[in-house]
């Protein structure tokens, strides 16, 4: 069963809209989803440079989620 000490996977659909804890290179914090999956696929807003993240490792450094025009976490 689900206990309280396991850790809530969200789920990551293409299109999403991530802020990041740090800031990328380019000096953006926006990520898009464009794949999901074990590892995600995200592309920078404003670069548009691609990178694969660990679903763990990405739920760790997101801090906030947006899908359209809802804003999650």
């Amino acid at each position: 069963g689900l206990r309280l000490s396991d850790p809530v996977i969200m789920e990551r659909s293409a299109g999403d809209l991530l802020t990041l804890r740090k800031v990328h290179p380019c000096g953006s914090y926006q990520r898009e989803v464009y794949r999901p999956g074990a590892d995600i696929g995200i592309r920078c807003t404003a670069c548009c440079r691609r990178l694969l993240m660990e679903r763990r490792a990405l739920e760790k450094r997101a801090r906030k989620v947006a899908r359209g025009s809802q804003t999650l976490l």
